[in-house]
């Protein structure tokens, strides 16, 4: 009988460490696919997130391109008005001239009077400087709004040049791998 006991205990101590066992493993198995399917989630959400802003980012970047373009045509604009503007006094100063020398030659009452009038006039031009002044701060005001928009540029495109980097892991320095 006590044969029959230690039978029976062996065979049935055996199968009960090996059901615990059995549980014990289903639940290490159960908590590394638990842990995966978390980690998986996680870089879904990761993915998602920039697929995102990878379908978002190329309109913000055409849209400040847009934006750099049009600050660019109005400083282009103000730059123009100013050289226009420095050209036109810098001819106003060469009929001065041209009058006083003029003037100096003129025997004619006549002559001398309305080179005086002309001189009159081109000093008091050259004296109203304002235009000059003001597409000079025109510029500068140009300058100013170009600056923004482009740092804003500079950095979408950075943006972007993160997000190929992070879809293509294996590019290095420009390289596109074959």
């Amino acid at each position: 009988m006590r044969r029959a006991c230690f039978i029976f205990l062996v065979v049935f101590g055996i199968q009960a460490s090996s059901f615990g066992q059995a549980a014990s493993s289903d639940s290490q198995t159960l908590q590394a696919l638990l842990t995966e399917v978390r980690d998986l989630r996680q870089e879904l959400r990761i993915s998602l997130a920039r697929t995102q802003r990878a379908q978002i980012l190329p309109s913000r970047l055409l849209a400040q391109q847009a934006a750099v373009t049009r600050a660019s045509e109005r400083l282009n604009e103000a730059r123009s008005k100013l050289a226009d503007a420095q050209t036109h006094q810098k001819d106003v100063r060469n009929n001065l001239k041209r009058f006083e020398d003029a003037l100096i030659d003129e025997q004619n009452p006549a002559k001398q009077k309305e080179l005086r009038d002309r001189i009159n006039v081109s000093k008091a031009e050259l004296e109203d400087a304002t235009y000059v002044e003001q597409c000079q701060a025109t510029e500068i005001e140009a300058e100013q709004q170009l600056r923004p928009e482009q740092d804003k540029l500079n950095a979408l495109e950075t943006q972007l040049d993160e997000l190929v980097k992070l879809d293509n892991p294996g590019e290095q320095s420009g390289r596109v791998p074959h």
